[in-house]
Formats: structure tokens, sequence, C-alpha cells
């Protein structure tokens, strides 16, 4: 089999280990229960193949559109936390319920987004550039924001030995192993090889990332149903308030149309794949917490589907044709377009001085087309295979 026809297939192979996982669950609760101990390494290699498409050593690109970078930090960094805080006020004063929440809402995500951006028609290669500064940003802020919103609860818990120990085995050792994978690549041909060999990977171990976590999880959502419940409308209304105060900072900053729906996809998307084996690796007592991340992980892929049909529709609609030419006759590192056409490569200036500009459907069609180039091929076999299922 080529990687392309498994990349192809993955939607079915996800619902088939969905549904393997609530079979299982619910047909052997303590076979299923036992197949947690299998999560954390099946994360571990899962979120090393992830790291490994992150561009890491092209930081510098998420920095070559400034005024994008510096409405995704703020939007990321300062309005979801603030959200988050006044969100957090309509729930019960329960330890864990809160940790799950301010886990998963806290930490923008720094894979699916790129699909649901590209679906959504954003600029999904601006968000794919942005990914390692979201990872560092948030690994470095979220410990602040929970000793700001929990206080002395919060530093015991991250203090815990199981917490430390699956922060340092799950994230850092990945995410340094990745590291050294794309220097390596960047050197050595036979680093290129592995490369290649790791993107065969995510499709797999998220497959069995989903039996596992679903098998393992899925009697404590019956268990503590009556919880779970609370956070539903919370994370609800986080995935209705996120695009409004988006699409204004967007205005603020003055980002063009696929830009703002980046931004748009990035403020309602958040991180549960990383924060998962933190929250599972809590003691007993805070076990609610990766159940609550669960939930917000079922919750948030209904509200993508929503997402990508309303925020090019209705919330940011495309920009007239006057507008578009002005994109394209940008000059800065980040806006020199590469639109790929039949049968060649054209650059913007190209485009622009061929009379492109003066086509509107031309100009989406071009725009859409440059917002896949440049992102893996993981993710865009993803969102092709997503679309047809939405057509």
């Amino acid at each position: 089999m080529r990687r392309e026809q498994l990349e192809e297939n993955q939607i079915e192979l996800y619902a088939v280990a969905l549904a393997a996982g609530v079979g299982l669950g619910l047909w052997h609760p303590n076979f299923g229960a036992s197949l947690e101990y299998l999560i954390s390494p099946v994360l571990a290699v899962l979120l090393y193949s992830m790291f490994t498409q992150i561009p890491f050593l092209q930081l510098r690109a998420a920095f070559a559109n400034k005024r994008f970078t510096a409405a995704l930090l703020i939007v990321n960094f300062i309005i979801v936390p603030i959200v988050v805080w006044f969100l957090s006020l309509l729930l019960p004063e329960h330890p864990p319920l809160l940790l799950g929440v301010y886990l998963v809402l806290l930490t923008p995500c720094i894979d699916y987004v790129v699909v649901f951006t590209h679906l959504g028609s954003g600029n999904a290669r601006l968000v794919l550039a942005s990914t390692p500064l979201l990872l560092i940003t948030q690994m470095l802020l979220l410990p602040v924001y929970l000793w700001l919103f929990m206080g002395e609860q919060a530093a015991q818990v991250m203090s815990a030995e199981p917490f430390l120990e699956a922060f340092l085995v799950l994230i850092v050792f990945p995410l340094g192993l990745a590291l050294s994978t794309e220097f390596w690549a960047k050197r050595r041909r036979s680093g290129a090889i592995w490369l290649e060999v790791t993107a065969w990977l995510p499709v797999p171990f998220m497959a069995m990332t989903f039996l596992f976590v679903v098998a393992s999880q899925i009697g404590r959502l019956d268990e503590y149903l009556p919880v779970v419940k609370q956070v539903v409308p919370i994370y609800i209304a986080f995935m209705a308030v996120m695009p409004f105060l988006a699409r204004l900072t967007a205005y603020a900053f003055r980002l063009d149309t696929q830009a703002g729906r980046a931004l748009i996809f990035s403020a309602g998307t958040r991180n549960s794949l990383v924060v998962l084996p933190l929250a599972l690796a809590l003691p007993d007592g805070w076990i609610l917490a990766s159940v609550v991340i669960v939930t917000q992980t079922l919750v948030e892929l209904v509200g993508e589907l929503i997402y990508i049909r309303w925020v090019p529709a209705m919330l940011l609609q495309e920009s007239k044709s006057l507008e578009i030419s002005k994109t394209f006759s940008k000059r800065n590192n980040q806006d020199q377009y590469v639109a790929l056409l039949p049968g060649k490569i054209m650059h913007s200036e190209d485009i622009y001085s061929r009379n492109y500009h003066l086509l509107p459907l031309a100009a989406i069609a071009i725009n859409k087309l440059q917002t896949a180039y440049g992102v893996p091929l993981f993710h865009v076999r993803l969102a092709e295979k997503i679309s047809k299922y939405l057509m």
C-alpha cells in the first residue's frame, strides 16, 4: 500500500477505530480500562510523528507576517485566557473538573487546526508556520495560567511526580527527538529518508489512540455523566464566542481574509491530544480531568464541521476582487504567494501581470490552491477526504 492510499482512507480507519473502541469498552469494560496503559506509549509515538511535521527549523517564518503573529499571540494567550476564566465562573468549584477545562481550553491546537483551516478556506500555510511558536509559548505559559486560576492546588498537581514524568516523557522527549530528526534530515540523506518514514506514522497511531482512549474512557463517561453535562455548554459557548472575538482582532490588525479565517480557526481549536497524557498521569482523585478533555474533543469535532461552512460563508466572507488583487501584490516575505497552476508553478507577480486579478473567481481559486501549497501531505489528504463527506 502506498502512503497516499493510507491517507486517502484515513477517515474510514478512524471511524472503525472509534466504533471498535466504543464496542470494546461497553462489551468488556475491565479489558477496555486496561488499555489505558497503552495510551502513553502510543501517544508518545503519535506526538513524535506529528512534531516531525512541524517546521521547527523554519521558526523565523512565523514572524514573516508580523501582524498575523501578533494577532495570533494576543488571541490565544490574552483573549482566550480571559474568556476561559469568565466561563469557568459558571462551573462548580470542583478542582479536577476545572483543571481539565483549563488544560484543554488554554492550549491552542497545533495539528488538526491546519486541516480545518484549509477546509474553511483560510491560510493554512500561515497556521502551519506558526505551530512551533504556538507549541513553545503554550508550554511556557500553561503553568503560569494554572497557577493564576487555581493557586496552590495547581502547584501541588504540577509538582506531582507522575505529572512531571508524563510531561518529560510524552511532550519534552518526543519534541526533542523531532527537533533532532529535523536537524538530521537537513544534513544527511539518511535523516531525510527517516523523516519520510515518520510521515507514515500519524494515521495508524492516530487510529490506535482513538481506539485505546475511547475503549478505556467510555465507562467513565457514564460514571461522570452528571458532571460532564455541566462542561458541554461551556465548550459550546467557547466555540461560539471565540470566532467573533478573533474576527474583531483580525479587523484591528488589518489582516486579509484568509489570514483572518486562520486566526478564527486557531482561536476556536484546542490542543486536546497534547494535554491528554498529562491528565491521564494525574492521581486517581483527578481522573475526571481526562474525561473532561475527551468530552471537549467530541464537542470540538462537531463545532469544526460547523466552522468550515459558517466562517467563510457568513462570518468572514471572501473579499472583493480589488482586495484580492491587493493581496496578490504584497511584497513582504510571507506574501510572496506561489500558485500551483496546471502544468507549472507561477509566482504572484506573474499572476498579477497577466490580469488574473481581474477575474474574481480565478483569484479565489488560486488563493485556495496556494493555501494548500506547502501543507504536509498528511493534512491535505485528510482535508480532501473530509470535504468529500461534507459535499
